[in-house]
């Protein structure tokens, strides 16, 4: 699996003909917009799991975790204001 970061507005592209934009978001929630043909099934997972009838088919359905908080040294460092004037170490 590949795991990757994007800016808002940055988009993945895969194959020629579908291209997924990320258009920002808050902590728990990330909007994007899906530029597919209208031939390809899209489905979000909470459906999935709603139509699941038996616990076998629940537990075939693929879950994603968000990953653990990063340790301290790979953290950005926060911005400092002194005087009205911004200063950003890393």
């Amino acid at each position: 699996m590949l795991r990757m970061t994007v800016n808002t507005e940055e988009y993945i592209q895969i194959g020629d003909d579908i291209r997924i934009v990320f258009l920002g978001g808050s902590r728990n929630h990330t909007k994007v917009m899906l530029d597919i043909p209208k031939e390809v099934n899209v489905v979000r997972s909470r459906a999935l799991e709603k139509r699941a009838e038996t616990d076998e088919e629940k537990e075939k359905i693929a879950r994603y975790h968000a990953a653990p908080e990063l340790e301290e040294k790979y953290r950005r460092k926060k911005v400092v204001v002194n005087d009205g004037v911004k200063a950003a170490s890393r």
